[in-house]
């Protein structure tokens, strides 16, 4: 009587071996499967049968405890172990998960990472005991697993472990099939698995010769070539496997199908005995775990995102998947992709004919016989695509990577999967709002008179507090505040299952967990300008008891601080709060308080604080003054405006401060028409005066002009003192200062530039001459009208 057991050693997210696999199931008709997986995820294995289970989908194996630690075992259609689970659920056999459990695996991560923290606590301990600075550790690449079936999550890592992986991949390919592909002409292990296997027709001897091709591999590849830690986490997966399948032929299963990674089938097949693998799994320890089904995405399966068993085309992999299915020969495969690159190709307006498509297919046909494949394979039909339709431009090939070769399907999973409650509240809210999670990025406009649109803000205001950055403001929505839309940037990640486990610790709905994030954060907080910040965040996310919290905090921290600087700082982020406050319909009076008195503290001391300050902290300083006048001017009050002022008064007016600094306080004063044109000429004859210093004249006139040209174009006592300042210059003084000259001309645009050399060229006496300005005829009746249309459009309540 023959061995019950029969191995599949298949690729994971192969078609090809999909294919094989089931033929050869149809031809064995197991009684028990065995597969290379997590056993905790077998209680998952009922919902493969639910019409709502759409791959790509993954298993999260997770740690009960807030450890960090998780893993994603991803599955496509065409992946082999998805068509065994499947084929033995539908067939009602006993289904089994045999790798090394997830519990163990974590448990062991969890005991090296702990190892690892005491050892480098214990050298920063002697680094100081003998008075060395302390360095940041340099923890290398992290760890990935040998068969890679799994997404590590929050792997620890190991120096040790990767000086040794480092000193043996010297002789040794990461990749064994680069061997095997060498061999055979290819250039790596991927393309040569392709051709052989994934893109060649059904063949029940397959896994026989995957077998044989292994064992001569596995025979010349040293056990620690990933380091010693990865050598014994894969003899320990290995033993358990063996384990599983003795109590399966124990059990008295007659025709046991084993399908697992090809890298395993020769060790599961040696003569390893029970009791040393027993021996080998003694004393394991062991952390609670819960599994569950999660959305995956085609992206997330590449090699490019890190994923350690990732492919490089799934759309491909569907392709052939769905044309193996159909019976289509390779003629009638390498036609219906084309086509497919035809529609989207016509989609996005590119000229792609009839006539392309035939002379691309006999292109491709060409190719394969040359390098004398049986038929076209993706790098064929690439190249075709690339010489014929697209005339040698790659910009539609990036294009028809992303779309069609890659791909952008998405999975879905039953509503009835076992999660956390703030899953199932996340999820209610994107079906009330009309939200849809989608893995490729769209743009989201919202218009906050809209309630709905409203409501979709909060949210994803609130899951960005959660570290959960579904939606990303728009590089235009950042840098203008001031409206009533607000423009997002949405695309789902699959990873996002998992820190929604994380985050579900802090609340069971996203407002509650939200503003719990928030209060935990505020206890180590003590920057004034965060504090700030985060006023505004919880504002647009409309969190009042958030809200309450920051700014107590907020109030608190400014009360113990007399630092100037950090008390300027924190002014813009809270002005923001005050534009279009009736649209986002948040509370400003709330902060109204906070805010004059952070502007009346800070503008105190500002001046002594814009004193005793180099070039760079001047520079730094001065970008912060000036967002700050900003944010005076938003408020503007009556005793927050006075103060202000009185403070750039005394920067300006002041022997003390900056040179820079002074010069920005003048120009602001003079934008403010607190000093008239002819101050102003003033202190910049003074400041320019052949008695000061050349450096620190050019810093004055950098801050004077602020970037903006319009004073030195338009003000005619300001251009004849900057052109004598200059033209008094020694030869020596004008080199030291023209760096800095040429810094503050840099920052003008190319129009002022021109206009600016236009009146040099004039000289100082051709000034163009001053335009008077004719008195309009206003009446003050008929403007007013126009007031209550420009308040509905601005949203701006009487």
């Amino acid at each position: 009587m023959g061995s019950p057991l029969h191995y599949f050693g298949i690729r994971h997210h192969g078609p090809g071996c999909a294919r094989s696999l089931l033929r050869a199931f149809e031809s064995l008709q197991p009684d028990c499967i065995l597969v290379e997986g997590p056993p905790e995820g077998e209680g998952l294995l009922s919902f493969m049968a639910h019409a709502d289970l759409q791959p790509p989908v993954a298993m999260l194996i997770h740690a009960s405890e807030d450890t960090g630690l998780a893993a994603f075992y991803p599955f496509a259609e065409f992946s082999p172990e998805w068509q065994a689970l499947r084929w033995g659920v539908t067939h009602g056999l006993p289904t089994r998960f045999i790798d090394l459990p997830q519990a163990h695996r974590m448990a062991i991560e969890q005991a090296a990472r702990a190892a690892e923290e005491a050892e480098a606590a214990k050298a920063a301990e002697a680094t100081e005991a003998a008075g060395v600075a302390e360095t940041e550790p340099d923890n290398g690449a992290p760890l990935g697993d040998d068969a890679a079936s799994e997404v590590p999550v929050a792997k620890a890592t190991d120096e040790t472990e990767a000086a040794e992986a480092a000193e043996v991949a010297g002789s040794f390919p990461d990749d064994p099939f680069d061997w095997l592909a060498h061999a055979a002409g290819h250039a790596d292990g991927e393309s040569w698995w392709n051709h052989m296997v994934e893109e060649r027709g059904d063949g029940e001897d397959l896994f026989g010769a995957i077998a044989e091709a292994m064992a001569a591999v596995r025979a010349e590849t040293p056990e620690d070539r990933r380091g010693a830690r990865a050598a014994q986490r894969e003899q320990l997966r290995e033993a358990f496997m063996r384990q599983a399948i003795r109590e399966a032929v124990k059990a008295g299963h007659q025709r046991i199908a084993v399908v697992c990674g090809a890298w395993h089938v020769p060790a599961l097949q040696g003569a390893t005995t029970a009791k040393a693998d027993a021996a080998l799994l003694k004393g394991l320890p062991k952390l609670k775990v819960l599994a569950t089904w999660v959305p995956w995405t085609y992206r997330h399966l590449t090699s490019a995102s890190g994923y350690g068993a990732g492919i490089d085309s799934p759309g491909w992999y569907e392709h052939l998947w769905q044309q193996g299915q159909q019976g289509q020969h390779a003629g009638g495969r390498s036609a219906g992709w084309l086509a497919r690159v035809a529609r989207l190709l016509r989609a996005h307006d590119l000229d792609c004919s009839s006539a392309h498509l035939i002379e691309a297919t006999r292109l491709a046909d060409t190719l394969a016989a040359l390098r004398e494949r049986p038929a076209p394979g993706l790098p064929e039909l690439d190249e075709a695509v690339r010489s014929v339709i697209c005339m040698g431009e790659q910009a539609p090939l990036t294009l028809i990577r992303e779309r069609l070769t890659v791909g952008d399907r998405m999975g879905r999973v039953p509503a009835e999967v076992p999660t956390v409650p703030l899953q199932r509240d996340i999820e209610q809210m994107q079906k009330s709002l009309r939200l849809k999670p989608e893995a490729t990025a769209r743009t989201l406009d919202l218009d906050l008179r809209q309630p709905n649109d409203l409501a979709r803000s909060h949210l994803l205001h609130r899951l960005r507090l959660l570290d959960l950055p579904w939606g990303a403001p728009t590089a235009a929505q950042r840098s203008s505040r001031g409206t009533f839309h607000e423009l997002w940037q949405l695309q789902w990640q699959p990873e996002f299952a998992l820190r929604i486990i994380e985050a579900s610790r802090f609340g069971a709905t996203v407002a509650h967990a939200a503003t719990s994030r928030v209060m935990e954060k505020l206890a180590g907080e003590t920057s004034l300008t965060v504090l700030a910040e985060q006023v505004d965040t919880v504002l647009l996310a409309d969190l009042p008891v958030a809200v309450q919290a920051v700014t107590r905090a907020l109030e608190d921290r400014a009360a113990l601080t007399g630092d100037a600087v950090q008390l300027i700082g924190a002014v813009p982020p809270l002005a923001n709060v005050f534009r279009y406050g009736s649209v986002r319909q948040t509370d400003s009076a709330l902060l109204s308080h906070v805010l004059d008195s952070l502007i009346v503290r800070g503008a105190i001391g500002l001046p002594i604080a814009c004193g005793a300050l180099d070039a760079e902290a001047a520079e730094s300083l001065r970008t912060r003054l000036i967002a700050a006048h900003d944010a005076v001017r938003l408020r503007d009050g009556d005793e927050t405006t006075a103060a202000w002022r009185s403070a750039l008064r005394g920067i300006a007016f002041g022997e003390s401060a900056a040179p820079l600094l002074r010069g920005v306080a003048c120009r602001l004063l003079l934008d403010d028409a607190q000093i008239d044109s002819e101050g102003a000429s003033q202190q910049l004859a003074r400041n320019l005066s052949s008695g000061a210093p050349p450096t620190e004249a050019a810093a004055w006139l950098e801050g004077f002009l602020n970037r903006n040209a319009m004073v030195l174009l338009h003000d005619e006592a300001v251009w004849p003192l900057v052109d004598s300042w200059l033209s008094a210059l020694g030869e020596e003084h004008f080199l030291q200062v023209l760096p800095l000259v040429r810094r503050s001309f840099a920052d003008f645009s190319g129009a002022d530039r021109r206009a600016l050399g236009e009146r040099a060229r004039r000289g100082a006496g051709g000034g163009t001459a001053a335009v008077a300005t004719a008195a309009a005829d206003w009446d003050e009746s008929r403007a007013v009208l126009a007031l209550p249309l420009l308040r509905e459009l601005l949203g701006v309540k009487a």
